[in-house]
Order: structure tokens, then C-alpha cells, then sequence
């Protein structure tokens, strides 16, 4: 085993999901996909420090907004995003 934790194994299982998602999801506004890669950039970064966990709440608010605005036209977008901000919370950061 690589001696990371299942939940944290699991984030990033759906950072890369998400990535994908964002991905296929060809009609998302440039805006609102430079911000979602800028947070899952972040994301990943304190995964590999091992960052505290006060850094969910910075992320979840973030997250939140662009789940809702995805949810109409992305819903399966939406539906990875609020998993991703679930997994944080499992996770501590």
C-alpha cells in the first residue's frame, strides 16, 4: 500500500474525475473553468503537503458557488464537485 489514507485516496480519485468531467464539459464559460482548475490545482498541492485542516472551509465555499453554477447545464459537474467538498471534509484539509 502507498500509506495514504482511503479517504485521501479516494479525493483524489475524484479530483481526477472531475478533471475529466471538466474536460468533456465543452460549452462551461472560460471563467468558470480557470477557477475550478485553479482549485483543484490547490487541492492537489496540499495533498502532497499534508496541509491542515482549516484549508476545507477556504475550498468548500469556492466549490459550492461553482456546483451551483454548473448545476443546470453540468449536473454531473455539479455532482463531482460536491463530492470532491465532501472528500475534503472526510479528509481534514
Amino acid at each position: 500500500m502507498s500509506g495514504k489514507r482511503p479517504n485521501e485516496t479516494r479525493l483524489r480519485e475524484l479530483l481526477t474525475r472531475l478533471r475529466e468531467r471538466l474536460g468533456q464539459a465543452r460549452s462551461v464559460d472560460a471563467d468558470a473553468r480557470k477557477h475550478l482548475s485553479a482549485l483543484v490545482s490547490d487541492i492537489d498541492r496540499e495533498l502532497g503537503k499534508g496541509a491542515d485542516s482549516g484549508t476545507a472551509s477556504a475550498h468548500a465555499p469556492r466549490l459550492e458557488s461553482l456546483a451551483v453554477r454548473f448545476e443546470a447545464d453540468h449536473p454531473g459537474l455539479a455532482e463531482v464537485i460536491r463530492e470532491v467538498i465532501d472528500a475534503l471534509v472526510r479528509v481534514g484539509i
